[in-house]
């Protein structure tokens, strides 16, 4: 993995919920990146980041499903993120530098992992750094939670980095319904 971590997390899920509780709300995520954007999803709906492997293309389903992989033993499907959400800007990086986020088993009724260009980091925000009014202009796709802002130094200034906080479930029903 590359990257700079915003922060580190080692919190178990019934903390981060206790903090929730206590009027803390922070955020858990798994940071990555598709084309020239900034991505993240819920850190409790990942399993683990696994080098790209080959992937055995599968004949009569939709374009974003990429194929399948054998992930220690068990055939796990692939969906070509990217693709899914109509991104066509290219990655430098070729396609063995990307990643498989393979999600947890309570979240996909199937094993499935989600291919990305790169993953760069866990980090948590606090619940003020999220934007939920714009997160949808089409409100067709309502696979966007919201937008997390994210202060960053450039050159010796500081600019907003903004992260599109993808709601992975929704993005499953729809996908688990097409297949």
């Amino acid at each position: 993995m590359s990257a700079k971590a915003s922060e580190p997390v080692a919190m178990t899920k019934k903390s981060a919920m206790s903090k929730k509780e206590q009027g803390h709300e922070s955020i858990q995520v798994v940071e990555f990146v598709l084309g020239n954007e900034h991505f993240a999803i819920d850190l409790f709906d990942v399993k683990e980041v696994v080098e790209y492997t080959t992937i055995t293309k599968l004949p009569n389903v939709p374009a974003y499903v990429r194929g399948i992989i054998d992930l220690r033993g068990e055939i796990t499907m692939i969906v070509d993120l990217k693709h899914r959400l109509k991104i066509t800007e290219k990655s430098n990086a070729s396609l063995e530098a990307s990643r498989i986020i393979v999600l947890d088993d309570k979240i996909a009724t199937s094993k499935m992992g989600i291919l990305v260009d790169d993953v760069t980091s866990v980090s948590t925000f606090e619940g003020h750094q999220v934007d939920y009014t714009s997160a949808s202009v089409n409100k067709e796709d309502s696979a966007i939670i919201g937008i997390i802002k994210r202060m960053v130094k450039v050159k010796e200034k500081e600019k907003n980095e903004l992260i599109i906080w993808i709601d992975l479930k929704q993005l499953l029903t729809d996908i688990e319904a097409s297949v």
